[in-house]
């Protein structure tokens, strides 16, 4: 009875965590800019095909409290985002599994109030630089579609496993300013991930070690100047060229039946942020534009637990801190996040719906760091809500 329930257990939590409730807690409002997780935990199922889909919607609460010493009233500047994935998985052979998917695995948004925007120029001025040119907006993304095998033998009790795949991550970067706006794309730059892990379906015991590459992104586009632009003289569109690094990291993932029907599991991931020191790019013959960020390495522990309340429904709940990676070139603090979730089977699939609220702590930035302006924020909320579909035979 305990073996069975336990390896229930495991599935039904892994199929919520994937695309509802572990993606929400740990990417959604992850460090820097981390948001989905490929899903390659589908690897692990018995059926020789299996796709699991879904999406996540999250809504940050970060605003300002003060900014250039005052208080403002300036809205919320972090902008809502949705995170997709998809995993296809088929079994090519008695030891081997392979799958494709796809996710949201970088991105930021925001929207800047007049406040900020007025901040940004009195501070340009103030600090006599060349082009006093304040964002209104700005948005990044990128996608990767990966293809990942699993390998494994018997080993003792359980399975040894080996993991290894590679993806393409593309990279799209916007921005509006007073000048003009920029929309810069880079249609896919190559990294790879590559893992170990032993498990023992039984005992729903599951041991992983992951590892993804950085990836180094060259991306160039236009400039499309603003009516004050062209008041200025500049009244063609421009080439803009821009590169960046996105972080490698490294997670270890631990699951274990610790009752019947009960599974406890934990995480501890490292994301390399500490190469984003900057962000820049070039208009031609206009000007350069480099984006201070300065982050620090970042870490992401969870801990969870999750139960078997029928044949046909179980559910999670778990707890996430994430360190904040910022140095006061912005505020990027630490985050706190309860989630919950549950599972459904039917004979048409399995359906999972799961949420999370987090809790941002309080912060800083300011100009001597490399900010563009002295700010403030109070802890502030954000929430998120996920989906997911999954089917087997």
């Amino acid at each position: 009875m305990l073996k069975k329930a336990s390896l229930y257990s495991a599935r039904a939590v892994r199929g919520i965590a994937v695309g509802g409730v572990i993606l929400i807690s740990s990417s959604a409002f992850a460090g820097g800019f981390s948001r989905g997780e490929a899903d390659t935990d589908i690897l692990y199922g018995d059926a020789d095909f299996g796709m699991r889909a879904g999406a996540v919607f999250a809504s940050p609460g970060r605003s300002y409290a003060t900014m250039m010493g005052n208080a403002t009233s300036d809205d919320a500047y972090s902008d809502s985002f949705w995170i997709p994935s998809v995993g296809i998985k088929a079994k090519l052979g008695e030891n081997l599994s392979c799958a494709l998917t796809y996710t949201r695995s970088f991105g930021a948004s925001a929207t800047y109030g007049n406040a900020a925007q007025n901040a940004e120029l009195i501070t340009a001025i103030a600090l006599g630089l060349p082009l006093a040119n304040p964002t209104s907006r700005m948005e990044f993304s990128s996608d990767e579609y990966g293809a990942t095998c699993d390998v494994h033998f018997d080993t003792g009790p359980g399975n040894l496993h080996l993991i290894g795949g590679v993806f393409l991550e593309t990279f799209e970067y916007k921005e509006d300013t007073w000048f003009g706006s920029v929309d810069l794309k880079d249609n896919g730059s190559l990294g790879y991930r590559m893992g170990v892990a032993y498990d023992i379906p039984d005992y729903a015991l599951r041991v992983q070690a992951m590892y993804r590459s950085e990836v180094e992104h060259d991306a160039d586009g236009l400039f499309y100047p603003s009516a004050l632009a062209v008041a200025q003289g500049v009244t063609m569109n421009l080439p803009t060229a821009g590169t960046g690094t996105l972080p490698q990291s490294f997670k270890l993932y631990v699951q274990s039946g610790v009752a019947p029907g009960w599974l406890a599991y934990g995480s501890v991931t490292w994301t390399d942020w500490s190469v984003l020191q900057t962000f820049s790019y070039d208009v031609s013959n206009l000007a350069t534009s480099n984006k201070i960020f300065n982050y620090k390495d970042g870490y992401t522990v969870q801990m969870g637990v999750g139960h078997q309340f029928s044949d046909t429904l179980s559910g999670t709940i778990n707890l996430t801190w994430d360190e904040g990676v910022g140095t006061k070139a912005d505020i990027a603090t630490d985050t706190w996040t309860l989630g919950v979730g549950g599972e459904y089977k039917t004979k048409y699939g399995t359906f999972g719906l799961g949420t999370a609220v987090s809790y941002l702590t309080s912060g800083s930035q300011t100009v001597a760091d490399g900010a563009t302006y002295d700010a403030t924020a109070d802890g502030d909320w954000a929430v998120a809500i996920g989906m997911t579909y999954a089917i087997e035979f």
